[in-house]
């Protein structure tokens, strides 16, 4: 540590560019004395898209489960499961927690790949569209394009 001072008589380390007692880096969970944790920053508005595909997600598959369950049970049981993933996701990412945002990306993808999949394969199997049929087509293909995001910003939010 060097000798200055910054203008408060706090000691300053030239060295590695962090004052004396400054709060030590992230431990690599998403949070922690950088500010620099996966919900912060852009982050933020992948925290909020999420929230948002949760509340309508779920907000949908209320709706149908309660009034039409029967016209379409596995595609009402995939949009309700969607958006517990989403919900998920939004709370992981605004927590800080890596692991489990890591997690519930990879469910996400393989659930918008799977059912987009069987959705086009075997339309009869979805008479009803759900959040992930078509890759996400009803939903302007946002659900295909948000787990590679999410999975994109948790890559580079890595910690060292």
């Amino acid at each position: 540590m060097s000798g200055t001072t910054n203008g408060h008589d706090t000691p300053v380390n030239t060295d590695s560019g962090h004052e004396a007692g400054a709060a030590a880096p992230s431990s690599g969970n998403g949070h922690g004395g950088d500010g620099h944790g996966i919900g912060s920053g852009p982050g933020r508005v992948l925290v909020a898209v999420y929230a948002v595909f949760a509340l309508a997600a779920g907000s949908r598959a209320a709706v149908q489960i309660a009034r039409q369950f029967d016209e379409a049970p596995l595609a009402y049981s995939l949009s309700a499961f969607a958006a517990v993933v989403y919900l998920l996701l939004a709370v992981a990412l605004a927590m800080g927690r890596r692991t489990l945002a890591l997690v519930a990306c990879g469910i996400e993808l393989a659930g918008v790949l799977i059912v987009g999949t069987l959705s086009l394969a075997d339309p009869e199997a979805f008479p009803k569209a759900t959040v992930w049929s078509g890759f996400g087509s009803g939903y302007v293909f946002i659900p295909m394009v948000l787990p590679l995001i999410g999975l994109y910003w948790l890559s580079r939010r890595r910690q060292p």
